[in-house]
């Protein structure tokens, strides 16, 4: 029995959620308690939703990797490489339900995504910063795309207020914070004031907020590098962090910090439930759905 974090109403249920990622810290004890591998290839994982029993996973297919010029040509830093789409769909013992195809052209990398109750919203960008990106519906039962609208900028993630109906969005590395109407027409836009964390995945929490998973890459000692994870919740309507801590939990295969791409969290009746798949794959069982818990306070 659980909770799920993405019913899509504004109920109690979304806010028992709330209520226990307010209660964690940074000395939050987290265990990792489930790996459970994924029965097809994976791609390079981006969001999560859970919609009933099912997880749709979002993954960008790469076929020819973006190269970075030796100086900008008509704005852009690199080139927008190749690839596909996808919005898995999977059960929980990880077998692929269905594979739905989103994108087009240049804009093949789906980014965070998010369940409003009806409808599953979706963007697929360019794979490069200050580029282009579409934003989608899908519907959960018929797997039915609908285009919304478009954005003149890289967008890494949506997320659909309940309360006021607006689409919330992050632009690369969540710098930049977008609000628009369900048919695109531009509301707001301001400067992420958090540099801690790139937010790669988030989603509605009821009540007009948003809870949020990322990462930073920092340098590390004698070159290396060091992956900074973490959660965060935020107020939709000021942008303002109301709560956040690091995960310093990794994956046991690549060593991936395990909050690098797709998160999801609810609650059963005695814990709080991170599901995670921060692994990329090109081939069956190597990406695994990791599930860490703690103890409800």
């Amino acid at each position: 029995m659980y909770t799920r974090l993405l019913t899509g109403l504004t109920t109690a249920r979304d806010s028992d959620v709330t209520r226990a990622f307010r209660a964690t810290d940074r000395s939050t004890a987290w265990t990792l308690v489930e790996r459970v591998p994924l029965k097809f290839p994976a791609y390079h994982p981006q969001g999560f939703a859970l919609v009933g029993g099912l997880i749709f996973m979002s993954s960008v297919e790469v076929l020819e990797a973006p190269v970075t010029y030796p100086v900008p040509v008509d704005g852009y830093d690199r080139t927008p490489g190749k690839g596909n789409g996808h919005l898995f769909v999977m059960d929980r013992q990880g077998n692929l339900e269905r594979d739905v195809r989103l994108g087009e052209g240049t804009a093949y990398h789906p980014g965070g995504l998010d369940f409003d109750g009806k409808d599953l919203w979706v963007p697929a960008a360019e794979y490069r910063p200050n580029s282009r990106a579409i934003v989608y519906t899908v519907d959960p039962t018929t797997y039915a795309v609908t285009e919304r609208f478009r954005v003149k900028d890289h967008v890494g993630g949506v997320v659909r207020d309940r309360t006021t109906g607006r689409v919330h969005g992050m632009s690369w590395g969540s710098r930049t914070l977008y609000h628009w109407t369900p048919t695109g027409k531009q509301l707001g836009k301001v400067g992420n004031e958090s540099h801690l964390l790139d937010y790669q995945d988030c989603s509605y929490v009821a009540h007009g907020k948003q809870l949020c998973g990322g990462v930073t890459t920092l340098p590390g000692p004698n070159n290396t590098s060091y992956d900074l994870g973490g959660l965060v919740l935020l107020d939709l309507r000021t942008n303002r962090i109301l709560h956040e801590i690091p995960f310093p939990h990794f994956s046991p295969t690549t060593n991936h910090n395990a909050t690098r791409n797709p998160v999801a969290l609810e609650t059963t009746p005695t814990h709080l439930r991170l599901l995670t798949a921060p692994d990329d794959s090109q081939t069956p069982d190597l990406t695994e759905l990791q599930i860490y818990e703690t103890a409800l306070s």
